[in-house]
C-alpha cells in the first residue's frame, strides 16, 4: 500500500505504474459478450472494438491483431462472442484495454442449448405455472407500450387498438429492442411503467427478426422482472413461431404486435351490440312479465266472487244450512235411538222388578225394622210383621212358625 499525504504527494509516474502492476495481477481472462463499434484502420495492424454487456449497460475498450479478427470473419453484426484476453494498462497515458488474443463466435447451437438450460430452471422455480399469470383487465385506463422506435409493431398495436376502442389512451416507451442495449433499455423502460398507478397493463412488443436479434427477450433479468411486475403484461415478440422466455412468463402471449392490439382493449362495436341484445332481452322480459301480470289479474277478476260479491255469503249460507239439516237428522236419529233403548230397558226393567212378581200374587214378609223375612225361624210368636202385597201392606201378628221340610 503507497504511503502518500498532502505534503509527501506520490508523482504520476508511481501512481500509473502502481495501477499497472495491481492490473497486470488479474492476468488472461475469457469474456463473453456482444461485439460492436469494429474500427479498421487501413494500413494499422490493430482493430479497435467495444465489447458490451447483453444484459447491463457496460462495455470494455478491446483490440486486437487483424488476423486476430479476420480467423473467426466474417461475423455477423452485434455478433455474441467469447474472447481470450488480457488487461493492458498503459502507464504513459493513463488508458486501459483489453488486448485479446483469441475471439471465438457462441454458435447458435450453443445459444439454444444455455436457452433451453434456463428454460428447464426458470420453469423449475414455477416461473411459468398459470396460477401465476394475472388477468388483463377488461377496459384498461391506460395502456403501457413498450416498442422500437418509430417501428411497425407500434403502428400495428396502435393502430388496431384505436379501431376497436377509439378513446384508448397510451403510454408509450421508445427503446432498443436487439443489441446490446436492448435489456437494459425494455427493463428501465418496464420498471417505469409498472411503477405508473394509471397503467393498467403493458405490452412488450417487437417485430420479427432472426434468433440472435430476438435473444434479449430471453435475458434471464428481464424474464424475472417480468415476473415479478404487478401490472399484467403481454409480450408481442416477432411472429407467432418466434417464442422467447418472455412469452411464457407474460400474462398472456400474443402471436403478433396485431393480436396484442386486439387483445388489450374490447370492440367498441361488439360491445354496443351486445348491450343493444341486452336490452332487448330486458324489454321482452318485462313485456313478457307485464302480459302475465295483467292476465294474472284478468283472472282474478273473472272470478264469481268479483262478478257478485253476494256469492261468498250465499255459498256460505247454504253450506251453513246443509250443515244444520245434517246436525237435525243425526239429532233426531240419535234420539229415535235412544228412545228404543230406553222401552227395551224399561220392559226389561219391569220384567226384572220385585213389582211384577208381587203382581204374580206374591207377597213379601217384613219385620217391624223393616228387613225381608226369609227364614221362618227368624221369626218368634206373637211378633208383628208386616206383609206388602201387589197393592199395598197388611200387617199381621205370627200365632206360631213351622220349618218347612
Amino acid at each position: 500500500m503507497l504511503e502518500t499525504s498532502a505534503e509527501k504527494p506520490l508523482p504520476v509516474r508511481v501512481i500509473s505504474e502502481a495501477i499497472g502492476d495491481y492490473i497486470s495481477k488479474l492476468g488472461a481472462v475469457w469474456i463473453e459478450g456482444e461485439l460492436s463499434e469494429v474500427t479498421v484502420r487501413p494500413g494499422a495492424p490493430m482493430v479497435f472494438m467495444r465489447l458490451r454487456d447483453t444484459s447491463a449497460d457496460m462495455s470494455l475498450s478491446i483490440m486486437c491483431h487483424k488476423s486476430v479478427l479476420e480467423s473467426v470473419q466474417p461475423l455477423p453484426q452485434n455478433a455474441r462472442v467469447v474472447m481470450h484476453s488480457k488487461v493492458s494498462w498503459y502507464a504513459k497515458n493513463g488508458s486501459l484495454s483489453m488486448s485479446v488474443k483469441e475471439i471465438r463466435q457462441v454458435g447458435v447451437g450453443e445459444l439454444l442449448a444455455r436457452l433451453e438450460l434456463l428454460k428447464s430452471t426458470l420453469a423449475d422455480e414455477g416461473l411459468f405455472t398459470a396460477d401465476r399469470k394475472k388477468p388483463l383487465p377488461f377496459l384498461p385506463k391506460k395502456v403501457g407500450l413498450i416498442c422500437g422506435r418509430n417501428s411497425d409493431a407500434e403502428k400495428d398495436v396502435v393502430e388496431n387498438a384505436k379501431r376497436r376502442w377509439p378513446s384508448v389512451v397510451f403510454e408509450i416507451r421508445e427503446v432498443a429492442v436487439q443489441g446490446a442495449a436492448a435489456v437494459v433499455e425494455v427493463s428501465a423502460a418496464l420498471r417505469e411503467l409498472d411503477a405508473d398507478p394509471d397503467v393498467d397493463v403493458i405490452i412488450i412488443t417487437r417485430g420479427g427478426g432472426s434468433f440472435e436479434d430476438l435473444l434479449p427477450f430471453s435475458d434471464e433479468s428481464l424474464v424475472r422482472l417480468a415476473s415479478e411486475a404487478s401490472t399484467p403484461i403481454v409480450s408481442a415478440i416477432g411472429h407467432e413461431k418466434d417464442s422467447p422466455l418472455l412469452d411464457l412468463v407474460a400474462d398472456y402471449r400474443a402471436s403478433t404486435p396485431t393480436d396484442a392490439g386486439k387483445r388489450v382493449v374490447p370492440d367498441v362495436l361488439e360491445e354496443l351490440t351486445k348491450i343493444s341484445n341486452l336490452q332487448d332481452r330486458a324489454k321482452r322480459h318485462l313485456v313478457n312479465f307485464i302480459d302475465f301480470e295483467l292476465h294474472r289479474l284478468e283472472n282474478i277478476r273473472s272470478r264469481p266472487i268479483f262478478k257478485d260479491p253476494t256469492t261468498i255469503v250465499s255459498v256460505r249460507k247454504d253450506a251453513l244450512d246443509s250443515m244444520r239439516a245434517r246436525s237435525l237428522r243425526s239429532t233426531e236419529s240419535r234420539v229415535a235411538l235412544a228412545q228404543e233403548e230406553l222401552a227395551t230397558l224399561r220392559t226389561q226393567v219391569r220384567t226384572l222388578s220385585p213389582q211384577a212378581t208381587l203382581d204374580r200374587g206374591y207377597a213379601v214378609v217384613l219385620t217391624q225394622s223393616g228387613s225381608i223375612v226369609r227364614k221362618a225361624s227368624a221369626l218368634t210368636k206373637g211378633e208383628k210383621i208386616a206383609i206388602r202385597v201387589a197393592q199395598g201392606v197388611v200387617a199381621a201378628t205370627t200365632d206360631g212358625v213351622a220349618e218347612q221340610e
